[in-house]
């Protein structure tokens, strides 16, 4: 068949061409908050709504266009298992993940506006809590790092090169990185710094994004193969399991790093 960047399954293929184009709006719908500074104005149910409205159609657009491009009934789709492991995979994110981000990379959350929250009452310092708009704005960043994640490794996996099985975990690394960088980059500009910033800005960039990145070492190789094939589809049981997975696989990571690093 040769080199191609979009799946053979076509229910996943079609999902992916959305995700792709529905990442320029969130990051709009973001942008567009920021600058006009609603994160510091609106109300806590207001942002919960932003939230809401952002992450929504990640699964409601699929959901109800899903008949045009599949056949597959609505419990065995693929936008549904990517919404599923994202959601998992994400809770994991905010809900533990956070709290080393706070206390080993130096994030500083500053949303006195957004009182829901919801983060681990165990692991932690204790000193930040985690507003649950950003499990929702997880969900879309997330979205878009793992279908730009398969559509290059996929390429990359289907061009023939030689010594792949070696050079798919180097891959999946780059690739890791790269989202955690730009992130980070993208985090760090004057319209963000009185709501989110870090406090070594410089450290974070240089070895705080390969810390990141663990969360996508673990979690990419796990989420590309869902629905890959036809032939081989997931069960959500399995989809579940492999999101818990990918966020097991995390926590040792992030705690390894916390022995080999230390706090930034």
């Amino acid at each position: 068949m040769g080199a191609r960047w979009f799946s053979s399954n076509p229910d996943k293929a079609w999902v992916e061409r959305f995700f792709l184009i529905y990442s320029p709006v969130w990051m709009a719908s973001m942008a567009m908050m920021m600058l006009t500074g609603w994160d510091k104005t609106w109300s806590d149910g207001a942002m919960l709504l932003h939230g809401a409205l952002t992450a929504a159609p990640a699964l409601l657009v699929p959901a109800l266009v899903a008949k045009r491009y599949t056949g597959q009934p609505w419990w065995d789709s693929y936008w549904l298992k990517a919404n599923l492991y994202l959601a998992v995979f994400g809770f994991f994110g905010n809900y533990f993940g956070s709290e080393y981000f706070f206390d080993m990379l130096g994030m500083v959350y500053v949303y006195p506006n957004a009182t829901t929250t919801l983060d681990s009452a165990l692991l932690g310092s204790g000193t930040q809590t985690v507003p649950v708009i950003m499990y929702f704005y997880t969900h879309v960043y997330f979205m878009t790092y793992h279908a730009t994640a398969n559509i290059v490794l996929r390429r990359l996996r289907t061009a023939g090169l030689p010594g792949m099985a070696l050079l798919f975990p180097v891959f999946v690394f780059v690739i890791g990185y790269f989202w955690a960088w730009m992130e980070t980059t993208a985090m760090a500009n004057p319209m963000m710094a009185q709501s989110f910033y870090y406090r070594k800005m410089e450290l974070m960039l240089a070895y705080g994004s390969a810390i990141y990145a663990t969360y996508f070492i673990a979690s990419f190789p796990i989420y590309y193969f869902i629905d890959e094939t036809r032939e081989k589809r997931w069960s959500l049981v399995q989809v579940v399991a492999g999101g818990l997975s990918a966020s097991m696989l995390t926590f040792y990571m992030l705690d390894f790093a916390a022995k080999v690093v230390g706090s930034l």
